[in-house]
């Protein structure tokens, strides 16, 4: 890893072997750094320095327990649109202050296009939700709320992409003409 200089705020340089051990710690984090590092080819010190040098540089910004929601009867999950007409910041702050306090509301993003927030809410039925619903519309005012409810889960990763793509297709069609050339001409 090549860490910008300090009081630079570009982004760190990451090289494969630390983002081959991010996607590792990725896909568990309890792995031992013994494992992580001879499945990237280094020996333990190094693995353990660099994992430790992502951690001080805030590439790896914690480490989580993730739960079966159907395991903890929270198999409900049901996407929430949020659009407000005030756009300040005293209910901006009553907004955010309201869906911290809720913790079946587990992500909020802030949107651009009709839709002014996107809620992820996970609960155990639609009763779950109207409590949810309930809590929410007496918290702050809102103009519009609608909700879908997930009726199956495709695909579902906490993991960023971090291991470097091959490379495109139009490369590596290149690449191997040039190699047939080379034999032919042979």
């Amino acid at each position: 890893m090549i860490a910008p200089p300090s009081g630079d705020k570009r982004a760190l340089i990451l090289d494969d072997i630390d983002r081959q051990i991010l996607a590792l710690l990725q896909e568990d984090a309890s792995l031992p750094v013994s494992e992580i590092a001879a499945r990237v080819g280094l020996s333990t010190t190094p693995c353990w320095k660099r994992i430790h040098n992502l951690k001080e540089e805030g590439v790896i910004a914690r480490q989580v327990v993730l739960c079966d929601p159907d395991k903890l009867q929270l198999g409900t999950t049901v996407f929430v649109e949020v659009s407000t007409n005030q756009h300040n910041e005293t209910w901006l702050a009553s907004f955010a202050k309201a869906v911290q306090s809720i913790p079946e509301i587990v992500e909020v993003y802030r949107m651009s296009g009709d839709v002014d927030y996107l809620l992820r809410v996970v609960v155990a039925d639609i009763k779950g939700y109207d409590a949810v619903y309930k809590r929410l519309i007496k918290a702050c005012q809102l103009h519009d709320v609608s909700s879908s409810f997930a009726m199956e889960r495709i695909k579902y990763s906490t993991a960023l992409p971090v291991v470097v793509a091959a490379p495109p297709i139009a490369e590596a069609v290149a690449g191997s003409t040039a190699a047939r050339r080379r034999k032919t001409a042979s």
